[in-house]
């Protein structure tokens, strides 16, 4: 049986040979990087106790802020970028990490689907009113909404700013004034991970214009 060749930190292509930290192949594993203006989608390809490579939706911004890979399950991982080429990045981890508690998912929090942090202002419409509203975050499957209007169980509602397309959506559950809603269309990755970015490091009190108008 052929063993996995090491996880390639160097950049592709570079002679540097590190067998010493075997690799294990994560099959499509979803995550994200976090700094301190948001949380960007990822796919983790591949991890050592040295590293990790990912696969990316789009170039990562260069503004040195601090990185950190968070698991499904919420236990983060502090990296430094090693090099980034055609879609894909390679991460020296901060701390060595342990690989079977890592591919396991063995955190302190339950794992979940992977959703977004955001901060943004959006119009949702409901009926033939609109009202304000905050976008808090976004999942494939949905997002959870902050508005001062209660809305009840089953509404159905369509949200959207300038910024982010206009969706469609059903209240699911609410903790005034919180309201989680679930998209009448799921979200593709790279569509999340795409309109994710567009509002990263926005002001949330920037003003959107309505989607009534």
């Amino acid at each position: 049986m052929k063993l996995p060749e090491p996880l390639q930190l160097s950049e592709p292509g570079a002679a540097r040979d590190q067998r010493a930290a075997p690799r294990f192949a994560l099959l499509l594993r979803i995550a994200k990087l976090v700094d301190a203006k948001g949380e960007m989608l990822c796919i983790v390809r591949d991890v050592s106790t040295s590293g990790v490579r990912l696969r990316l939706f789009h170039p990562l911004p260069r503004d040195g802020e601090p990185l950190a890979l968070e698991n499904a399950d919420g236990t983060r991982f502090g990296l430094e970028q090693v090099w980034e080429r055609d879609g894909e990045g390679g991460f020296r981890f901060v701390h060595p990490v342990d690989v079977d508690a890592f591919i396991a998912d063995a955190g302190v929090h339950p794992r979940r689907a992977v959703r977004l942090a955001v901060d943004h202002q959006v119009a949702i419409v409901v009926g033939g009113d609109e009202v304000a509203g905050t976008l808090r975050n976004i999942s494939r499957q949905g997002a959870r909404l902050d508005t001062e209007l209660r809305l009840p169980l089953g509404m159905r509602l369509r949200f959207g700013s300038s910024l982010l397309p206009t969706m469609e959506a059903t209240v699911c559950w609410r903790r005034y004034p919180w309201h989680g809603v679930v998209f009448t269309q799921v979200l593709t990755l790279e569509e999340l991970a795409l309109r994710s970015l567009r509002l990263r490091g926005r002001d949330p009190g920037e003003p959107q214009p309505t989607l009534l108008g």
